[in-house]
């Protein structure tokens, strides 16, 4: 079985599903953005002070800020 952890601390290059946000108010915008249950995201990029983190999701490139990933658990 594959560890459960925050999407902040997924490596780059390494792709994950998302299980759950733990944050109800972030969790429907960033649905909007292809951030929902089941989805596949992958990391690409990180900033020089570890944010925002650049993710591949749904075939877009979107940036969250460390405070948003942190709320959002994926199954490696």
């Amino acid at each position: 079985m594959s560890p459960i952890v925050k999407l902040n601390e997924l490596p780059l290059g390494h792709s994950a599903y998302i299980i759950d946000s733990k944050d109800k108010v972030q969790r429907e915008r960033l649905s909007e953005l292809g951030f929902y249950n089941g989805a596949c995201v992958k990391p690409l990029f990180r900033g020089v002070f570890g944010q925002p983190t650049a993710f591949l999701v749904q075939n877009a490139v979107i940036a969250l800020r460390r405070r948003e990933c942190e709320n959002i658990l994926v199954n490696e």
